[in-house]
């Protein structure tokens, strides 16, 4: 997994997927979270990035997705569990199969992540839901009801916000 710590700090290169069915996005969290992100994970070394989203969703949700354009690619500044992270991320469409279950309120899916427990529910695909969710990074909340037809460069620095 492409990942160096450089204590304090710590890089990441992330890739990431959202799907949608019925006006709803898929979400997922480790549960002693509080907050919500969009499914994916970290690239391995000679791999691409859609090659990465569809790894990590046949682990994570067991089903092949088809991996679609390209949304943005993100220089994430944020803190996490006391370390600041720089995090280089690609956004993708991605078409979730008919076979994953669909339920508009609750968690259709959980599994065990290494030593997260994961849970994975869609929620509705507006501006509200996802301010509401609590899903960074947050800019995602604004444009996610008129997504981007070419790929956005993003530099986004959560440490910047006042939240």
């Amino acid at each position: 997994m492409i990942r160096i710590d450089a204590p304090p700090r710590r890089f990441n290169f992330r890739i990431a997927g959202l799907g949608f069915r019925d006006g709803h996005v898929l979400v997922h969290r480790a549960i002693h979270e509080n907050f919500w992100s969009f499914p994916g994970g970290r690239a391995e070394i000679g791999e691409t990035s859609a090659e990465t989203l569809k790894r990590e969703m046949v682990e994570e949700l067991g089903v092949e997705v088809t991996v679609g354009r390209m949304l943005w690619t993100v220089e994430n500044f944020f803190r996490y569990e006391e370390r600041d992270y720089h995090e280089i991320g690609f956004y993708y469409l991605m078409e979730i199969p008919k076979v994953f279950p669909f339920h508009p309120s609750e968690v259709v899916h959980r599994l065990k992540d290494g030593n997260s427990d994961l849970e994975f529910r869609w929620v509705k695909a507006t501006k509200a839901a996802l301010i509401n969710l609590d899903i960074p990074p947050y800019f995602i909340a604004e444009q996610i009801e008129d997504l981007p037809q070419t790929p956005v460069h993003i530099i986004w620095n959560d440490n910047n916000l006042d939240r």
